[in-house]
């Protein structure tokens, strides 16, 4: 049952983040390329998305009744939507599905997470946990390859939001026997005290925001970024999977090293790994930079949310799926900052890497904010791993 329930939640967040989200980034040059928006257009489309996704978070945190049905709605949304995609045209049709999409994802990503963690627990497998927050990085990898399909197909855009939509239709399908019923999820927090925001918790929300912030930029245009500078080469299409594959490649690494360091440390040198990403990605030239910037900047991706809320467990252990929802919420807000940064950018500069500078900048405080959050006890070390 415990296997069931991981492999559940890992193909509802290859859905709902995997494609759900990320499937716009190797989509953006395609309609680039079609004039349905440019780039300082596909900046703003990018910003609903993550609204939305900050709005998801926020009720998905909130919520006290109907968790359920939000949770169904979240990854059957996701479905409907990135099909509605192959039907609109242009900035503000696309932004608006964007901003649904990102709305189903917030309540995907927070309440597919609590799920999981407190069954994998009630079973004995917490350590599963950290293979769920593999699904969003293998359906990267996914969109990815299947961008490099669609490439050499010469299909349209809106041919390919079929493509992703109809492979999201039948992942989801095939699991929906699997997710929570009524009363799964809405019961109360076993917690005596309502949560205090101890100075540790404040860092760590701030750190977690940075962190979006400083990675959705070579996130969101990665893709971008290679086909405007190695234009018609088939390389261009594989640096989005390569992100995807780190991601997943760096979850494992994050099982492999889970007894080594405390978990802020690992958060620390993850979050600076990223850094260095975005850094090469802009400083290094040719293919080298972006093959590093995509191992570097995807490898921590998913490492980052999984370590940062399970800090938030060893902090506020009776209040989980509340600070699951801060957390993430914090994480949309940097998210959302980041694309109105790229699109000032491009209309002021006609160039994203003021923009990527200033992501840098966040990833490095990001790491300093948590390096010295006090260490996990022997009893939580005990309980996670």
């Amino acid at each position: 049952m415990a296997l069931r329930i991981a492999l559940s939640g890992f193909i509802a967040l290859v859905v709902a983040m995997g494609i759900g989200r990320f499937a716009f980034t190797p989509q953006v040059p395609l309609m680039i390329a079609e004039q349905q928006f440019s780039l300082t257009g596909a900046g703003l489309v990018a910003a609903l998305n993550y609204l939305g996704y900050l709005c998801g978070a926020f009720d998905a945190m909130r919520a006290s009744r109907q968790v359920e049905r939000r949770l169904w709605l979240g990854v059957w949304g996701v479905v409907i939507l990135t099909l509605l995609s192959a039907v609109v045209d242009g900035v503000w049709w696309h932004g608006a599905v964007r901003l649904m999409i990102g709305w189903a994802s917030g309540w995907s990503m927070v309440l597919v997470a609590a799920w999981t963690n407190e069954r994998l627990a009630h079973y004995g497998r917490p350590a599963l946990s950290a293979a769920v927050f593999a699904g969003p990085g293998a359906g990267i990898f996914i969109s990815g390859m299947l961008a490099v399909l669609i490439h050499s197909l010469a299909l349209s855009a809106a041919q390919a939001w079929l493509v992703y939509g109809v492979l999201a239709l039948v992942l989801i399908g095939a699991i929906s026997v699997n997710l929570p019923r009524i009363g799964e999820l809405h019961r109360p927090e076993m917690a005596a005290e309502p949560l205090v925001l101890t100075p540790a918790l404040k860092r760590l929300v701030w750190s977690y925001s940075l962190a979006g912030f400083g990675y959705i930029l070579p996130a969101t245009f990665l893709s971008q970024m290679a086909a405007a500078r190695f234009p018609a080469s088939l390389f261009a299409q594989f640096v989005w999977p390569i992100f995807g594959g780190a991601a997943v490649l760096g979850i494992g690494i994050g099982i492999l090293t889970r007894h080594k360091f405390t978990t802020q440390t690992r958060l620390a040198i993850t979050l600076w790994v990223q850094a260095l990403g975005v850094l090469c990605a802009e400083v290094v030239p040719g293919v080298s930079g972006l093959v590093l910037g995509a191992l570097f900047t995807g490898g921590g991706f998913l490492s980052v949310v999984q370590l940062a809320i399970q800090h938030g467990r060893e902090l506020a252990p009776h209040h989980a799926r509340y600070m699951a929802g801060l957390l993430t919420t914090g994480y949309a807000v940097g998210q959302l900052v980041g694309p109105m940064l790229s699109a000032v950018s491009t209309a002021l500069t006609q160039r994203l890497e003021p923009a990527l500078y200033v992501a840098v900048v966040g990833l490095v405080i990001a790491g300093l904010l948590v390096i010295n959050t006090p260490a996990r006890t022997m009893e939580h070390r005990l309980t996670l791993s």
